[in-house]
């Protein structure tokens, strides 16, 4: 029988790239169920495609619309409604597989119903770890949920560890392993060569067109901050059972190698492929097994040269503020990424300058680094509270 895959935040660009390589692959997987903000237009043809038993937006009146547009179909499509039903439909008993592809920290409470239901988890939402790491960690180990990364960083990892560690990565020992250091790269973004004095023209328009990959506003965003490799930097501490000093970030602007591990004789292993997140995708969802993905396999013969460089402080603060965020602990880290949300979003209505994001973000940064917050109510509580922080802070940076 196919395996049955709930996809939370399917109408996103993983989401996206999810349904594409299952329909590839009718005879192994189906879907159960898709979950999605305010694209009710885009979740609709989703549904008459891959006509899941359940779809779930939001807001009543979304899904109101929704309801009556899959009646006029014919759709036999359940439309549920709010974010309780989010966290429903990832802990439902017919669920193999769940899809955590929603941005930001509303994706945290569905996750962690997925988890707590055992569920194979592949995780896009790189904000559950941050927000919430060893909370998250643990409730894997005690619902002996299985946990496979997305993030193409995080998954190139992932491949690149001897098989003894990817059975549980998130609890063995690196050193044991006989690994000295992760090597995590990242593009370096759109602004990897522009001058520093032009900070704080950058338009909106200009962050979101990354010269790799294509993705949300908000993640573009946080590509061109490289707040996106801080977060990753914390993903990448709680995924691997790692410290921050056994994790380096390497510009590698081609976007081929999508990162290495280094090992205790010399060794570094290295994931290559086509910026293409179908790739992980594929990977995870077959996992062990490979399957096909429909991406063009790499052309050496004109590929061109590789590149590597140092990031430099002045031109990606909020990679350091996240990477000091790691080292102060969890509430540390939960605190910054609400900021960041807050931030990101004032930029891209156009309230702040591109480089007030990272100063907001240093002063919530301070502001809360000494918090703890190990409980689920915690977390949330500090979340809020930060966000809060944030925008009372944003008349400071408004233009």
């Amino acid at each position: 029988m196919p395996r049955q895959v709930v996809i939370l935040g399917s109408t996103g660009s993983i989401g996206c790239n999810t349904l594409d390589v299952i329909a590839q692959h009718p005879e192994r997987f189906s879907v159960l169920a898709l979950t999605a903000g305010r694209q009710v237009e885009k979740l609709l043809q989703q549904c008459l495609d891959f006509k899941p038993r359940f779809a779930a937006l939001l807001l009543e009146s979304d899904a109101r619309w929704l309801r009556e547009q899959l009646t006029i179909s014919g759709s036999q499509t359940e439309v549920l409604v709010g974010a309780a039903s989010f966290a429903e439909l990832a802990g439902h008993t017919d669920a193999d597989i769940v899809m955590a592809a929603i941005v930001g920290a509303a994706g945290l409470l569905p996750t962690l119903a997925a988890v707590k239901q055992g569920k194979t988890v592949l995780l896009a939402n790189k904000e559950a770890l941050v927000m919430s790491g060893e909370l998250f960690i643990d409730a894997v180990k005690h619902h002996q949920a299985i946990l496979l990364p997305i993030d193409s960083e995080h998954n190139a990892i992932f491949q690149c560890l001897p098989p003894a560690l990817q059975a549980h990565s998130y609890q063995g020992s690196l050193p044991q392993a006989g690994i000295s250091k992760i090597l995590l790269t990242g593009s370096g973004g759109p602004f990897r060569q522009t001058d520093l004095a032009l900070f704080d023209q950058i338009t909106p328009e200009q962050a979101v067109a990354h010269p790799n990959w294509a993705m949300g506003r908000k993640i573009s965003v946080d590509s061109a901050t490289m707040m996106n490799k801080g977060l990753e930097f914390i993903e990448t501490r709680w995924l691997f059972n790692c410290q921050p000093q056994d994790i380096e970030v390497v510009l590698h602007p081609q976007s081929i190698i999508h990162s290495m591990v280094q090992y205790s004789d010399g060794s570094v292993l290295a994931q290559l492929g086509n910026p293409d997140m179908r790739t992980p995708i594929a990977h995870a969802l077959a996992f062990p097994e490979r399957i096909a993905s429909n991406v063009k396999p790499l052309d050496f013969f004109n590929l061109g040269s590789f590149t590597f460089e140092r990031p430099e402080p002045q031109r990606y603060p909020c990679l350091g503020l996240a990477i000091d965020a790691c080292r102060h602990g969890q509430g540390a880290t939960t605190a910054l990424n609400a900021a960041n949300e807050v931030a990101v979003e004032a930029f891209l209505q156009q309230q702040i300058s591109f480089t007030a994001i990272a100063k907001l973000n240093a002063l919530c940064l301070a502001r809360f680094a000494s918090h703890q917050a190990s409980q689920l109510d915690d977390i949330l509580a500090l979340d809020a509270e930060s966000r809060a922080y944030a925008q009372q802070q944003l008349r400071n940076f408004v233009r």
